[in-house]
């Protein structure tokens, strides 16, 4: 796998969807934090991912103290709009994981200031916006990454 891709409590099927086909386009392997806004069996989850969630690579935990017990020791970096740092700046590496926040408030102020080293942004240049959606954000890291990478 070239890069890890974790959704922090996402509330919006068709991100998920979105981000779930991204994910198998691009090698990456998906990983879902609950809880959900959403059952995956939703509808709207598999439109989004077409026909082509059942061969995603994809691992779900139950809670972020789950996903943080199997790999704390694992290359974690963090995207929040209120990062420092740019996705430019990311020092890519195979295996990495890339952890993105729920779509209505992002990664928990905690997550944020506990890991201010390896947090990013995407720069946004128009004031009038917060933030980017959250499959765009990750299709946009994720390709970077793999530009970085070669792959």
């Amino acid at each position: 796998m070239a890069l890890n891709l974790v959704l922090f409590e996402p509330e919006i099927p068709n991100n998920t969807g979105n981000i779930g086909r991204l994910s198998l386009a691009s090698g990456c392997h998906l990983h879902l934090v609950k809880p959900f806004g959403f059952e995956l069996s939703d509808k709207r989850v598999k439109r989004a991912g077409l026909d082509y969630w059942q061969y995603l690579s994809l691992t779900i935990y139950e809670s972020i103290e789950d996903f943080y017990v199997q790999h704390q020791d694992k290359n974690l970096v963090y995207f929040s709009s209120h990062g420092e740092k740019t996705h430019w700046e990311i020092p890519f590496e195979e295996g990495m994981f890339l952890i993105f926040g729920k779509e209505s408030v992002g990664l928990p102020k905690d997550i944020i200031q506990k890991n201010e080293d390896k947090v990013y942004k995407i720069p946004l240049y128009s004031e009038h916006i917060r933030s980017l959606n959250v499959s765009n954000a990750v299709a946009i890291v994720v390709y970077e990454g793999l530009r970085q990478l070669h792959l």
